[in-house]
């Protein structure tokens, strides 16, 4: 699970952890921007579950949590 995952360094490392076949959950604030960056790390052949999440609100990191746990277990 990466937070800020749809730019900069958290995409950097999304990146790379695909790079090496590892599956992720891809979590940002901005939807269009989320899904983009999703396709483009899902590119790498790997599984990429992307979760709207604003990590100031509770509610919303207990469901990126959720959905992390439903997708990978």
């Amino acid at each position: 699970m990466i937070t800020g995952g749809a730019s900069g360094i958290g995409l950097a490392t999304a990146e790379r952890l695909a790079a090496e076949g590892m599956n992720l959950v891809l979590a940002d604030i901005e939807q269009a921007t989320l899904e983009a960056a999703a396709e483009q790390v899902a590119a790498a052949g790997v599984d990429v579950e992307p979760v709207v999440t604003d990590v100031t609100d509770l509610d919303a990191v207990n469901a990126l949590a959720d959905a992390t746990w439903e997708r990978f277990g």
